[in-house]
């Protein structure tokens, strides 16, 4: 939720934007739905195993190079419309990366430059391991193999 800062007699007043129509369409949904306890525990099924089916989809893909840490987080986005403990987890993380985020922006370009070239060598070195271990195919040896020969 976007926040705006109006001033009022010296002092700062933060004023909430109202959540868009369709999410105010959606909490009325799940609010009726939640007000039988059958529709309770039927949403707690729904949401606890299209979570963990995100989640462990996000967890596979975490050591191959693409969305998995975004895809578990999202898993945690949909455990979090049900489930508290999720919840304050989703809350602790947002709070930890956009604090990753804002000490990686405070630091000089030579820092950021080694923080991303450590992060590109990660990546390269697990995608090089998984096509390795799961394909079988020795890109490394494959690339020396053809320099050697041409």
């Amino acid at each position: 939720m976007t926040r705006g800062v109006k001033r009022e007699g010296g002092v700062a007043v933060a004023e909430r934007r109202s959540p868009p129509s369709w999410r105010q369409r959606i909490s009325t949904t799940l609010a009726l739905i939640r007000s039988n306890p059958t529709g309770r525990i039927a949403l707690k099924i729904i949401f606890g195993v299209l979570g963990a089916l995100v989640v462990t989809i996000g967890i596979a893909l975490i050591p191959l190079p693409g969305p998995g840490w975004l895809l578990v987080i999202a898993g945690l986005g949909i455990w979090a419309v049900e489930f508290h403990w999720a919840k304050r987890l989703l809350a602790f993380t947002r709070r930890h990366v956009h604090g990753w985020t804002a000490w990686v922006k405070r630091q000089s370009l030579f820092v950021r430059l080694v923080i991303g070239s450590v992060g590109l060598v990660f990546v390269a070195t697990v995608a090089l391991l998984s096509i390795k271990y799961s394909l079988g195919i020795d890109v490394i040896a494959q690339v020396l193999r053809y320099l050697a020969t041409h």
